[in-house]
């Protein structure tokens, strides 16, 4: 069965969060920790910015906000 679905093959949309300040503190840790959330304690490879607890609710097609330490936003399109 062929579906002509509107949604197929569309990227979801990641944007910054629009608070400027929270933005610019955010990337100073980031540059602190060598990349690693700020938001985490370990420095393991699923803590690297972007996370993998965020890179899978990007995967994810019915998820729309932000990511655990509020830097990033995906919109579902």
């Amino acid at each position: 069965m062929n579906e002509n679905r509107s949604d197929c093959g569309k990227k979801p949309k990641i944007t910054l969060n629009s608070d400027t300040a929270l933005v610019k503190e955010l990337q100073d840790e980031l540059k602190a920790k060598d990349g690693y959330c700020p938001c985490r304690r370990k420095r393991i490879p699923e803590n690297k910015c972007m996370c993998k607890e965020f890179r899978e609710q990007i995967a994810d097609p019915d998820f729309e906000g932000f990511c655990h330490c509020r830097l990033y936003y995906k919109s579902k399109g």
